[in-house]
């Protein structure tokens, strides 16, 4: 009754599963029934709300007798397999949209293999960024709100779409799909399926397990080296990146004063190691400057973020990161606006009010 709150109602959305524990001998049913959700099908957290009455109440040892369960995933239908390597095989210049789930999946390996033996260019996702090495001759970079000129060539003259390990949302934050091309998609939860965009084929699976499918039936029709041996795709790519970065080249380099936020990120790409870096932004400014200059090569390289405007949210990730992988340089790059949150904040909580 009001004005109770109930935890679990106001998370449903916003988690995978939530619920209330009623009782206290079904914390290890509903503790099993979690883990299971949780590494089952699309990752995603889940909540188990303990009210303050159950909380108090003793149950013996001998219920908890947890046992790990074996997280499951699912292949691909091997129909929708072979329809779906047929339309890539005939398309005259498909491209590739690699989200999040790669990474979730660690199927970066089967990405690239499958990007080489069909010689199709890829870009990922503000968050799936990472998940293709963007010094691969066939890395478009990341598109998000910003984006590289690679982006935008391939995808305007694209007659086929590949999502992979997307839930392709049209949202401000990522670069939509024109809506005159046809789409593919392939993904974990069967609820993203023409979500926002008509389908020609889909796939519902493990982004890895669909991967490999996807290879083994490019093999099976066009030879175990595919069409390893075009180089066109390489070679205009190539052309239209020097392009971008000549015309970009002044800002990355200028030495006006104060200094350009480009001259900065130049500069880091100069100093840094990217395959021994780990990298995030702010959201805002920040995020829309270093999303299409720093090329990250290797998996979990850079964390991308900022659809919302958490600002000094970065300052955590990075630390989560270095404790990670305390053996990699692990950078936040932030703007004033994300200072000037934790001056804020620090000072709410010593009691003084900071003057804006």
């Amino acid at each position: 009754m009001p004005p109770n709150f109930l935890a679990w109602k106001n998370y449903e959305e916003i988690t995978k599963w939530a619920d209330l524990i009623n009782f206290a001998d079904r914390v290890p049913e509903m503790m099993r029934r979690a883990y299971v959700y949780m590494r089952t099908g699309r990752p995603g957290p889940v909540l188990l709300e303990i009210p303050a009455d159950v909380a108090m109440e003793e149950i013996p040892d001998t219920k908890f007798q947890y046992k790990p369960i074996k997280a499951t995933k699912s292949a691909g239908d091997p129909a929708d397999v072979k329809a779906v390597v047929k339309a890539l095989i005939a398309a005259k210049s498909p491209i590739v949209r690699t989200g999040q789930g790669v990474l979730f999946a660690q199927a970066w390996d089967e990405l690239v293999k499958l990007a080489e033996l069909l010689q199709i260019p890829v870009f990922t996702t503000m968050s799936g960024k990472s998940g293709f090495p963007e010094d691969h001759p066939l890395a478009l970079g990341a598109g998000g709100r910003t984006r590289p000129k690679m982006v935008m060539h391939f995808l305007k003259k694209a007659d086929l779409v590949f999502a992979i390990g997307s839930s392709c949302t049209k949202e401000a934050f990522t670069t939509p799909i024109p809506d005159d091309k046809p789409v593919i998609q392939s993904t974990i939860d069967e609820r993203d399926l023409s979500k926002d965009y008509p389908l020609v084929h889909a796939i519902v699976g493990d982004a890895k397990l669909v991967l490999r499918q996807l290879i083994d039936e490019v093999k099976a029709q066009l030879g175990p080296e595919g069409r390893k041996k075009d180089e066109s795709v390489r070679k205009e790519l190539k052309v239209v990146k020097d392009e971008w970065m000549k015309d970009w080249s002044p800002k990355l380099t200028s030495d006006e004063t104060p200094i350009n936020p480009y001259r900065l990120i130049g500069d880091m790409k100069k100093v840094f190691d990217a395959g021994q870096t780990i990298i995030t932004h702010e959201a805002g400014f920040p995020r829309d400057t270093m999303l299409p200059f720093w090329e990250t090569t290797t998996p979990g390289g850079y964390i991308g973020w900022g659809k919302t405007t958490t600002l000094g949210g970065s300052l955590g990730f990075t630390m989560g990161a270095k404790l990670a992988q305390p053996k990699k340089m692990c950078i936040a790059f932030m703007g004033n606006a994300s200072f000037e949150w934790w001056a804020w904040t620090s000072r709410q909580q010593s009691g003084k009010r900071y003057p804006f």
